[in-house]
């Protein structure tokens, strides 16, 4: 899957200047630490509707701890599930659009403080496109197996990108994808949006295995081809595979290599709860031994928050001169 290089690449442009760029956090369960009720199928979604603004603080908190992207409230934005609550179509577009001018706004009011711009460059705002199986709320992407073919997915993820795009993201973060097959539905959409670039990474289910357990270093060998797939990786994984896959990765690309496992606890579905503890310093110091494996994008998913990725911005191998 060969393409054109027609486009300016945002992660090779940080990463010529500084040697790990540092994604945020969750947004999803840090909402909930902070008082949201989010026992919904929309998950993070829902505060698009309800508190929108709750959103934005933790986008401008993560660019305060060190964050060189905001990811949007739009994983389970989809026409679809916003459908299923009686908005309209066009209803729907503007609540996507709003999850990408909450993050836009939240890093302008950063980056109008000069004290802020020391050492830093300016973040950027990744449009979350989270999988099929998000939009089915039942754990699919944690599983795959959608049996829908290819051409399926991209009439799923064809409209909800155009939007995206349009709403002025610098980046889609093509994220939690359980199979190989959604990947290749999202890289053939890309060239209808030739100068947007994206990172896709998929959730894994061992060291070795995407959730549908297929190898990750097939999966990244298949879009290394893809020019405005700017990096590839993990997300949303055990904490404890993470070196194993970013080996498995570089066997399989030359591009970036971009981790954002969970906390390492537990989350219990049928009680909704979460189990075991996590420490930031503890995070931080799992991630340098993922910068040694080879990772150059690096954040976190479920149940990690602003103090990790403080805690990593702090650990961080200095900037290149």
């Amino acid at each position: 899957m060969k393409q054109a290089h027609s486009f300016i690449d945002p992660i090779q442009t940080a990463l010529a200047q500084q040697k790990l760029f540092i994604l945020d956090g969750a947004l999803a369960t840090e909402l909930e630490r902070r008082g949201a009720d989010l026992n919904d199928a929309l998950w993070s979604a829902k505060l698009l509707i309800d508190q929108p603004e709750l959103i934005r603080q933790v986008h401008f908190d993560y660019y305060m701890a060190g964050a060189d992207v905001a990811t949007t409230a739009s994983y389970q934005a989809t026409f679809e599930a916003f459908q299923a609550r009686g908005y309209s179509h066009e209803e729907a577009a503007r609540l996507m659009r709003l999850s990408v001018t909450l993050a836009l706004e939240a890093r302008d009011a950063f980056w109008a403080d000069p004290a802020h711009r020391l050492g830093r460059l300016k973040p950027l705002v990744a449009a979350s496109v989270g999988p099929y199986g998000a939009m089915l709320a039942d754990g699919s992407e944690y599983r795959g197996h959608y049996g829908l073919s290819k051409q399926a997915l991209i009439d799923f993820h064809r409209p909800r990108m155009q939007v995206l795009v349009d709403a002025g993201a610098d980046l889609l973060a093509c994220e939690t994808l359980p199979c190989l097959d959604e990947a290749l539905a999202i890289a053939s959409l890309l060239p209808e949006f030739s100068h947007m670039a994206a990172w896709i990474s998929f959730s894994c289910r061992d060291g070795e295995h995407n959730s549908q357990g297929e190898k990750l270093a097939d999966c990244v060998a298949m879009l290394d081809g893809v020019a405005q797939i700017v990096a590839v990786g993990v997300n949303c994984t055990a904490p404890e595979f993470i070196s194993s896959l970013i080996d498995q990765a570089c066997t399989g690309t030359t591009k970036p290599i971009v981790v954002y496992p969970n906390s390492g606890e537990q989350y219990d579905a049928v009680h909704r709860q979460w189990h075991g503890c996590s420490h930031a310093q503890d995070f931080a110091q799992q991630a340098l031994g993922w910068y040694a494996h080879g990772a150059r994008l690096i954040g976190g998913c479920c149940r990690t928050g602003p103090d990790d990725i403080r805690a990593l911005k702090e650990a961080a191998p200095p900037r290149k001169r």
